[in-house]
């Protein structure tokens, strides 16, 4: 048996510390390509970095509880830190058979497709104005239930929402 040449042990050294660079490199890209960050009930993210991209956070989801179980409303804020603005195009949720976008413009409320979420802006709905109404409830939810909403986003695609069933007169502190 010959001894070992001192260059196929540099080599073999080398491709080492190359596969654990490597390893390395990967772990770190595939961890900065995560898009969710699961900050409890009533939040959900999807993240889109990069220059002229969306950005999007839904913060503060809520559905009061509704006096009927025909239909429930539902509240929430999307802020876009991003560069680039997004569309609002549709929701669905596990509660509804229907959820409409509706808008309130001069105390009127009317369906419309599409919401915008402004650049470096937030696209809030809320009492008195811009919200989502569950129509075709499977059942009457209660304080304390949870609702999924599932948004639609014309650039960022879909965000998952958890937004708990709060009191008939609930209002969120500002």
């Amino acid at each position: 048996m010959s001894p070992r040449h001192p260059s196929r042990s540099y080599r073999r050294g080398f491709s080492g510390a190359a596969a654990v660079c490597t390893v390395a490199a990967l772990t770190l890209a595939l961890g900065a390509c995560s898009s969710t960050d699961d900050s409890g009930p009533g939040s959900g993210t999807d993240t889109k970095k990069g220059d002229g991209r969306p950005e999007l956070k839904v913060t503060g989801a809520y559905v009061p509880q509704p006096p009927t179980g025909k239909m429930a409303g539902g509240f929430l804020t999307v802020r876009n830190g991003g560069s680039a603005p997004d569309k609002l195009t549709s929701v669905s949720s596990d509660l509804a058979g229907e959820v409409e976008i509706h808008e309130t413009v001069k105390q009127q409320m009317r369906q419309v497709k599409s919401l915008k979420v402004p650049a470096n802006g937030a696209l809030e709905l809320g009492r008195g104005s811009n919200h989502l109404m569950l129509m075709d409830l499977k059942h009457k939810p209660v304080k304390g239930d949870e609702v999924t909403f599932i948004l639609h986003f014309e650039k960022s695609g879909s965000v998952t929402v958890k937004a708990p069933v709060e009191a008939t007169n609930y209002t969120p502190e500002k």
